[in-house]
């Protein structure tokens, strides 16, 4: 696909982008240098290559669940003025 200005300009107006000339000037290489990137890579083997969604293993770091020591109501509701009868008063919610 060769990118030229009535391509860009196309695009811009589908996305409802206003260019200039200078712009379109500008961006007519550029766009063509990225596209030239992305040819570069399909040339690139990678048939015995899995798939990978992230670049580092994603795992799960969960700490073991022990019971410990909780805040007394006094404890948590020491450091707020937004309290009534000992409960957090929040925003009202319809």
């Amino acid at each position: 696909m060769q990118i030229d200005e009535k391509l860009i300009r196309h695009v811009a107006e589908l996305a409802r982008i206003k260019l200039t000339d200078k712009e379109v000037e500008k961006f007519t290489p550029q766009l063509n240098e990225v596209l030239e990137g992305f040819r570069k890579l399909e040339e690139v083997n990678t048939d015995d290559v899995e798939p990978s969604f992230h670049p580092i293993a994603v795992k799960n770091h969960m700490r073991e669940d022990k019971e410990e020591e909780c805040l007394t109501q006094e404890e948590a509701l020491s450091c707020t003025k937004h309290k009534k009868d000992g409960y957090f008063i929040g925003p009202k919610a319809v």
